[in-house]
Formats: structure tokens, sequence, C-alpha cells
């Protein structure tokens, strides 16, 4: 077994992979040679699938073009698995594949660790979450959906292994993990949900839980990314939480009113057209909320602090990190779940 586990993490299996793909290492340069560019561009496009400002801005599309019930379930889950990636990165501090051999084409996460790779349990976690929850609300061919989510998560777990982001063993690791994650969890779904929406403690412990988590997120000792990222994720649930169950209290919850499962919506011009402008406009609002919040916390934060406005490292310290990016998420999720869905009705869009 301890083979089989060293020859699934060597760093020299990643680089094959690599090869095979096109993907040479140039090491005087340290940089790659692409012989198969096509190949290229869809492992590249891929691994975007798998970072957190796909699924901040792509989730939400959901809810306001199809069902918010399938976002919320896809938030609570995709927060569920990064968290616990996240975690168990920093506990285990397994190092990513070297270089050389492997052709490094990502930098703002190598200093983080590799075990598991959080790109495939997302992809993993929401591919299958969907294909779970979906049918219940919406009428499609289950063998469509299961072959829809495991091209999917397949592509982007093969991008973390193309990209040098992470070893064999990385991967395979993390669509287990989410695999049990999922198996654990399933029977307990429509509890959850029903308290989120319906308790009178679901604000507190929305806003509470992910909270506490962001401050006692593990201290490596060194910044890491990881803290961060996990910050904007739980304020991402946290925001979405409060939201959902404030649409609950006011009995709009913008969900389909026909009988369920409904039918897939028809794409035509006008559909299409309309399903454009609320994404457009949606993720405009979502972005000015991220940056109007942002730059409001971070001033507030520095004042308390007596930090220069220059001091650009300052937003590393876990006192200014964690609060800063946990409020703008916080927003960004409040503006998702109550304001846009509502804007679209007073413009006629929805």
């Amino acid at each position: 077994m301890s083979q089989l586990l060293a020859y699934l993490q060597d760093s020299e299996l990643v680089a094959r992979f690599q090869r095979r793909c096109g993907l040479y290492l140039i090491q005087e340069e340290e940089e790659g040679a692409v012989r198969a560019p096509l190949l290229h561009l869809l492992f590249l496009f891929s691994s975007a699938l798998g970072h957190e400002v796909f699924y901040i801005s792509c989730l939400p599309w959901l809810h306001w073009n199809l069902d918010p019930f399938l976002c919320r379930r896809l938030v609570n889950m995709w927060t569920v698995v990064m968290y616990v990636g996240q975690v168990l990165k920093d506990l285990l501090k397994l190092p990513r594949p070297l270089s050389p051999p492997v052709v490094k084409l990502e930098k703002r996460v190598v200093a983080e660790y590799g075990l598991p790779s959080t790109h495939a349990m997302a992809a993993t976690a929401i591919s299958f979450t969907f294909l779970y929850s979906a049918p219940s609300r919406i009428q499609f061919p289950f063998e469509v959906g299961l072959i829809v989510a495991v091209t999917l998560s397949s592509l982007v777990c093969l991008s973390r292994i193309y990209t040098g982001m992470h070893s064999v063993l990385d991967v395979i690791c993390g669509i287990s993990i989410s695999f049990c994650i999922l198996s654990i969890t399933y029977p307990f779904w429509d509890t959850f949900d029903h308290y989120q929406l319906t308790s009178p403690l679901s604000p507190l412990f929305g806003i509470g839980l992910p909270l506490l988590l962001s401050y006692t997120y593990p201290d490596l000792g060194h910044y890491s990314t990881t803290r961060g990222d996990t910050t904007t994720i739980l304020g991402v649930c946290a925001g979405c939480s409060v939201g959902y169950w404030f649409n609950a209290q006011l009995g709009e919850t913008f969900e389909p009113k026909d009988t369920l499962p409904v039918p897939l919506p028809k794409v035509t011009g006008t559909a299409f057209t309309y399903g454009t402008v609320r994404f457009i406009l949606g993720v405009l609002a979502l972005v000015g909320t991220r940056q109007l919040v942002k730059m409001a916390s971070l001033h507030f934060l520095y004042w308390v602090y007596k930090v220069p406005k220059s001091d650009q490292n300052a937003r590393k310290r876990k006192e200014i990190e964690v609060p800063y990016k946990f409020v703008t998420y916080t927003s960004v999720g409040l503006v998702n779940s109550i304001l846009v869905n509502r804007a679209f009705v007073y413009m006629g869009l929805l």
C-alpha cells in the first residue's frame, strides 16, 4: 500500500501525464512548451471552472434563471467540502508536485499544500449534488445529467494534474472525500433545508458558525491564501443562508410555483436574451457590492489598527483579512439572495 501511495504521489507521474498531453518543461527557462494547443486551452478552461471566482459568479445564475432551491443547496455543499478540504490541506501539509520535472502553470497557489485537491472536491460535490437534487425540481433525463456530471468533474480533476498543481493521489483523495461527504450528508439535506428556511435561530447559526470557523482556521505560522479563500467561501454561504431565510419569512422565495418537477425552460430567443441580461446585471451587482464593501471595510479596519493605507501586506494579517473578507462576501451573498431578483421583478426581467 505504501508503494502504491508513493507512486500516485510521485511528481514524475504528473510530468508523464503532462508530456502525454503535449506539455513539456523547458528547464533552462522553468517554463512549459505547449505542443497541443487545443488540449492546453481545454485544460486551462477546465481548471478555471474549479476556482472560487467561477462558483461565486455562476452559482447565482441558478438563482436568477432556474431555481433558487438548487443554488442554495449547491452553495451549502460547496461550502462544506471546501472547508473540509482546505483544513485537511493545512493539517496534513503534503507538498505539491515538484518542478522540475513538473511544469507549473499556476503561480498563486504554489505556496499552498497539495492533498486533497479542493478543485477536485468542489467539482465533484457541485456536479453530483446538482445531479441528486435536480430531478425533484426539474424534468430532465437522468442519464444525460450523469454524463454531464462525470464529464465536467473529470475535466476539472484532470486539469489539476495537467497544470502541475496536484499529484494523482491529491485528486483521487479529493474525489473520494467529496463522495464520502455527499454520502454522509445526503439523508439530512431536506431536514437541513427546512431548518435553514424556517427556524428563528437560522440567521444566528448562518452567520455565527461561518464566522467562528473563519477565526478558528488552523494557524500555519506563515501566510497562506487558504485562510482568506476559506473565509471568502464561508462569507458567501453566510450571506446566502440569511438571505434565503429572509425570503422565506417574506413569503417570496422566487422558486417555481408550478407542480414539481417543472419542465426545463425552453431556449427561445427571448428567454436567452432575458437570461443573458439577468446574468450580466446580476454579476455587475455582485462585483459592485464586492468593491464597495471591500473598500469600506478595509478603510475602517486600517483606521482601527492604525495601518497606513499604502501597506498592502496588512491585508494578510488575520485581524484584517478575516473580517474584511467575511463582511465583503457576506454582503455579496445577501445581495445575491435578497436584492437581485427583486430588482429584476421591478425592471420586468423576471
